[in-house]
């Protein structure tokens, strides 16, 4: 579908203001799009890869100069100070050098301003932490990645909740019709002195007890509603139309020994997490070795504020070499050594865990094919049943007891005969979330 129709009715499905009861129709396409263009899970992941861009430009300060300019009044009577606002001032006569006026300075005034320049040339373990910090931006890409593949599983489960829910009550809307009609028999025949008060009853209370379940079949369908709603971003309350549960397009799984592929996006995390612990063991090893660094100074002085009289300058380079700090460089190393130890461990055992879980996942699939068509002969072997027993009940050759166990087994097989849809579709989307290496985008 063209990108800006689907988008058309996606913004008309969250704006829509329907009346009660009106229920609002939603494909899985729509449902996906209002997905990603709403969901809170989404946003949330997307403003903390953001979060760790905006902290791998904070070191952009390893190559980029740093430029501060001050503005300071000062004022002073203290004897070296007042001398050295004088000579900073440029303003220095043969008075100034009078004992009296040397030991005892009135208050002298100085104003000021000065532009300061720092410039890094040489700082290796910098360039490690920025790299490191580049590796922390790859983690977040991929968690949100990630994040947006399980909310397609969410929403791709919930839908088909809500196809379940739906199927729910179809089937027993007509086992309540089923039902109702076995009643007006049983009561007809009961009128004529067929049967007894008993029978009656008991079909009566079959009723009650169908429609019960036909309320709370329609409270899961509001239910469903509202958890599809909350990953869409949309307001609750809405009722939302879906699709039926496709059986035919079950498909037999042939390859029951697949592999989970090490692209999966938590892996991919995983992986730069542990480059970002490499790049922070060599800034810790890099630590030992000089900085260089460019400086450079401007200054004015004056008397008076916002003089401009004097003017001066200082500019230089300055080599430091830390020699020994304590073994805090040492102890940092160790730490990140162990950190990294532990995510190549906790990696490892994830993708254990993911194939153990995908072999499990692959078993599902082939039994509820299996489900699937056990219960579609089912279905038609217990419709075959209640027709059967409702033309004896007609005769008179069954009991009423009979004809209401053959219309609650026909009901449970197509409640079955739903689920075990349900459970195949949900379970091969979730083999596509444990399996996928990429994320359906807008």
């Amino acid at each position: 579908m063209n990108k800006v129709v689907l988008g058309t009715l996606v913004l008309g499905l969250l704006c829509v203001q329907p009346t009660k009861g009106q229920e609002v129709p939603l494909s899985l396409d729509q449902a996906l799009e209002a997905t990603f263009n709403n969901n809170k899970e989404i946003h949330l992941a997307t403003l903390d890869e953001a979060a760790a861009e905006a902290r791998y430009g904070q070191t952009n300060a390893v190559f980029l100069p740093q430029i501060k300019l001050t503005y300071t009044g000062m004022s002073t009577n203290n004897p070296l100070n007042a001398f050295g606002f004088k000579l900073q001032q440029q303003a220095i006569t043969q008075e100034d050098f009078n004992p009296a006026l040397l030991n005892e300075p009135s208050a002298t005034q100085n104003f000021m301003t000065k532009a300061e320049w720092r410039q890094p040339i040489l700082n290796m373990d910098m360039w490690s932490i920025r790299q490191a910090a580049q590796e922390q931006q790859h983690v977040y890409a991929f968690k949100t990645k990630r994040t947006k593949e399980l909310v397609v599983f969410e929403v791709q489960k919930a839908y088909a909740q809500l196809q379940l829910a739906y199927q729910a009550k179809g089937v027993l809307e007509e086992a309540v019709q089923t039902v109702n009609a076995i009643y007006a028999a049983t009561n007809n025949r009961f009128e004529k002195g067929y049967l007894q008060k008993s029978d009656v009853l008991q079909v009566q209370v079959q009723v009650k007890t169908t429609e019960n379940k036909l309320a709370e079949a329609i409270s899961n369908i509001q239910n469903a509603s509202d958890y599809l709603g909350l990953l869409m971003g949309a307001r609750a309350g809405v009722i939302y139309q879906v699709d039926s549960i496709s059986i035919s397009s079950v498909t037999p799984i042939e390859n029951t020994q697949a592999t989970i592929s090490d692209d999966r996006a938590d892996f991919k995390a995983m992986q730069s997490a542990i480059s970002a612990h490499e790049r922070m063991i060599n800034s810790g090893k890099m630590s030992y070795l000089p900085h260089v660094n460019a400086f450079g100074e401007f200054m004015i002085n004056d008397p008076k504020a916002f003089g401009f009289g004097s003017n001066a300058y200082l500019v230089g380079a300055e080599l430091s070499w830390t020699l020994f700090n304590g073994t805090a460089t040492r102890n940092r190393v160790w730490e990140q050594r162990i950190e990294r130890d532990k995510t190549v461990a906790h990696l490892a055992l994830q993708k254990e865990k993911a194939q153990l879980e995908l072999n499990k996942t692959l078993r599902q699939l082939q039994d509820s094919q299996f489900a699937i068509q056990r219960q579609e002969i089912a279905v038609s072997q217990s419709t075959e049943v209640l027709r059967i027993v409702e033309n004896r009940y007609q005769q008179g050759l069954v009991t009423t007891n009979d004809v209401l166990q053959a219309q609650s087994l026909l009901a449970q097989q197509k409640l079955l005969l739903a689920e075990a849809a349900y459970q195949y579709h949900t379970t091969a989307a979730y083999q596509l979330f444990i399996t996928s290496t990429s994320v359906k985008q807008k």
